[in-house]
């Protein structure tokens, strides 16, 4: 008896070790297919980026057609409830995205078009911070209908986000780092917009079927007062002696993110977490909800640009807010064609990201700020530059699904995520995307 428990012991232990062997070939074939396929996309192979995406439709059709030979028409699973997977593949999305972009934007391969815009316009790094603050207001406990007024707990809530804003301002004036003042101001950054956002939306505590109408008043007002002189004074270069002349942009900038927030608490009380009659009817009538949304935001972004003032990200004025609405409405009108393909719609690495979504963000500004202190990514060539990108995000996706694996990642080890917060604070060369990322990252458990 005593000698057959160390032989059950090495078979379990030779059984967990080819389980594990097969979760990294998964894992590593998942980073190929999702990760590499969107770095090529964002850098060397930008310019035919559409001739690869009719290429990759294509193929999807033609795997469609193979795996339903017996039913010649198209159909949806019934699966009730399935916005939810939805929202869990576009926040991994707009995750990915941000961690390709935070270190691709300092490499020459990353095309200049898709940096971020210095008055009126849009790029891909511009729709990033909507695409949070967005991300965050779908489910977030005020779309939940879970808020109460509580000011104690407001300030705690807001205190991790007002406390990054000052160690960033400490920590880039401290080394001398070159910061865009245009973007929001001279001491301003984006944790401070969002602690700014979480303040006003629980104190101010609008019931979420409400939200939008709130938050639409909101935005037209703004709007209204940007029309009437305060966007010439936002987009000058005059700044004053006094704290809000020196940090326009980024205060005045607080009431566009804010209304774009309060559209997202309806929408996401409106579309994921409202009451339906039926897991079908529900699964059905939502999608088509999203289609008909995103078509009338797009063509309401069409006239506000159109006939009422450029789009800014800058300013974040109603057109920003209507594209960052109708373009990730969009994404999720996409990601809700994957009914028509059988078979399992997350794969391991979607799961392992979403489960550990703080860890991922904070391990890849680590990465990149060690990047950008090691080398000179502007002058590195372009085999190099993707040679680096291909390592950063292989660590990053091999080292989040290993701790997921073994749930390295849980409430007992949270004091290691408040060092590495700490960590990221003091690199100050982890670039232009850092601050956005925060604010999908407290959303709770989805």
């Amino acid at each position: 008896m005593l000698g057959a428990y160390p032989k059950k012991k090495n078979d379990d232990a030779v059984s967990g070790n080819r389980n594990f062997k097969a979760y990294l070939a998964t894992l590593s074939l998942d980073y190929l297919v999702i990760v590499v396929t969107m770095l090529l996309f964002f850098t060397v192979l930008a310019d035919w980026s559409y001739i690869m995406a009719c290429l990759l439709i294509i193929l999807t059709l033609l795997y469609i057609a193979v795996k339903r030979p017996g039913d010649s028409s198209l159909s949806f699973d019934e699966e009730p409830n399935s916005l939810r997977s939805y929202i869990m593949s576009y926040r991994i999305i707009v995750m990915i995205i941000t961690f390709l972009c935070i270190l691709a934007v300092d490499f020459k391969i990353f095309p200049r078009r898709y940096a971020k815009t210095e008055t009126y316009g849009t790029s891909l790094m511009d729709l990033g911070v909507g695409a949070f603050v967005l991300a965050n207001s779908l489910v977030s406990r005020q779309a939940r209908n879970m808020t109460s007024v509580n000011l104690k707990s407001t300030i705690v809530s807001c205190s991790p986000l007002i406390i990054l804003g000052f160690l960033r301002l400490v920590t880039t004036t401290g080394v001398d780092y070159q910061v865009h003042v245009s973007e929001y101001g001279v001491h301003w950054n984006f944790f401070f917009t969002l602690g700014a956002v979480s303040i006003l939306t629980s104190i101010i505590n609008v019931p979420p079927r409400y939200s939008g109408i709130f938050g639409l008043l909101v935005l037209v007002g703004y709007q209204f007062c940007l029309m009437n002189g305060l966007n010439h004074y936002l987009l000058s270069n005059d700044r004053g002696t006094d704290i809000i002349s020196q940090n326009k942009e980024g205060i005045f900038s607080i009431f566009g993110y804010w209304g774009l927030y309060l559209l997202g608490v309806n929408l996401g009380n409106y579309l994921i977490f409202g009451s339906h009659t039926s897991g079908f009817r529900s699964n059905r009538w939502v999608r088509i909800r999203v289609w008909v949304l995103c078509v009338l935001f797009w063509l309401l972004t069409v006239l506000l640009d159109r006939h009422v003032e450029r789009i800014s990200r800058r300013m974040c004025n109603l057109p920003y807010v209507t594209l960052v609405v109708a373009d990730n409405l969009q994404l999720i009108s996409i990601l809700m064609l994957a009914d028509l393909v059988p078979g399992r719609k997350t794969s391991i690495l979607e799961e392992a990201y979403n489960r550990n979504l703080l860890a991922t963000f904070l391990l890849a500004n680590i990465l990149t700020g060690l990047v950008n202190l090691s080398i000179d990514t502007l002058s590195v060539s372009s085999f190099a530059a993707l040679s680096v990108m291909l390592i950063y995000t292989y660590i990053l996706s091999t080292v989040i699904g290993i701790a997921d694996y073994f749930d390295i990642y849980s409430a007992k080890s949270q004091y290691v995520v408040h060092l590495a917060a700490r960590l990221t604070s003091v690199i100050p060369a982890t670039c232009r995307f850092r601050s956005y990322v925060s604010i999908s990252l407290n959303g709770g458990d989805f």
